[in-house]
């Protein structure tokens, strides 16, 4: 996201309108369109879903929250909201 100046992309009159609610501050101006969610874009998402597979799987074959946490490099918290929260 980068700032641009009002003044140089808004035609005056609506500066104007704009310049009455907030004179001088930042507005946020969200995109226009369908929201993605979080890692959708990057697949993010999708690698920790696949990793929070494993996970369940690993879990369902008797693997300790403990050992889950250490071969992931993740909390013991962590491994417990996933293998509780997702069943």
């Amino acid at each position: 996201m980068s700032y641009k100046n009002a003044a140089e992309i808004l035609p005056s009159h609506l500066l104007e309108q704009v310049q009455k609610y907030i004179d001088g501050g930042l507005v946020y101006i969200p995109k226009n369109g369908k929201k993605t969610g979080w890692g959708c874009l990057s697949g993010a998402r999708k690698s920790i879903d696949i990793r929070n597979s494993k996970i369940l799987n690993l879990h369902s074959q008797g693997y300790s929250i403990s050992e889950l946490a250490d071969k992931f490099y993740l909390s013991e918290e962590t491994i417990k909201k996933i293998v509780y929260n997702k069943k």
